[in-house]
């Protein structure tokens, strides 16, 4: 399998991913998802990777006609449709936010401190996105959005160091080289916050990434 192919994949499950975000919704990425799937490689390439088995069926109902251009069959919505409407249902009551802020103040950049944050009433209901939940949630307070920043940038930092390092391990393939090449940007982003480990882990996966498959 071409690595081009499954950069492609993984692209295409990162705009499955994140549609509740993209101008336009699935109207916009579903003509994406039908373009660039022409080659059925792509869709063996998804088949292999984490949920990419529900993208593969939903390109194959926008083939077929069975689903609409602008949606997506309830039943395939990724993360189990809890992304559905987050933007418009996002909000905290008052005794919320004043839970919230007590949390903030004692914040430590260290994942006990995420876990401490995550384990709140208020932020578990959210659910798997909870990050992107509270930000939208506090866009009217600046002084705790702020706050909540540095909450995200921790928690996507050690999402990046946990990845970065499982990857490092991991033996060369077509698979992980398209992984670090579709994530760069991240690491390069977040790594460094790590000193000099998260450096050389870096450095190992520009490495992984041109390393040409003999």
């Amino acid at each position: 399998m071409q690595q081009h192919t499954l950069i492609t994949a993984q692209r295409l499950l990162n705009l499955y991913r994140q549609e509740h975000v993209i101008n336009g919704g699935w109207a916009a990425v579903n003509q994406v998802f039908l373009r660039e799937s022409a080659e059925e490689d792509v869709l063996t390439a998804l088949s292999t990777l984490p949920t990419g088995d529900k993208l593969v069926e939903h390109i194959q109902n926008l083939r077929s006609g069975k689903t609409p251009m602008d949606s997506i069959d309830n039943s395939l919505l990724p993360y189990g449709g809890m992304m559905f409407g987050a933007e418009i249902e996002a909000s905290l009551t008052p005794e919320e936010v004043q839970e919230l802020k007590n949390a903030l103040d004692g914040f430590e950049s260290t994942p006990d401190g995420l876990e401490k944050i995550e384990s709140l009433p208020c932020v578990k209901k959210f659910g798997s996105d909870w990050v992107d939940d509270i930000k939208t949630a506090l866009a009217d307070n600046n002084e705790l959005l702020a706050k909540w920043d540095v909450v995200d940038r921790t928690y996507r930092a050690y999402n990046a160091w946990n990845s970065a390092k499982k990857l490092a391990m991991e033996p060369v393939t077509e698979r992980s080289r398209a992984l670090v090449q579709s994530n760069i940007l991240e690491y390069e982003t977040y790594l460094p916050m790590f000193g000099e480990a998260g450096n050389e882990i870096l450095a190992k996966l520009r490495t992984l990434m041109s390393t040409v498959q003999s």
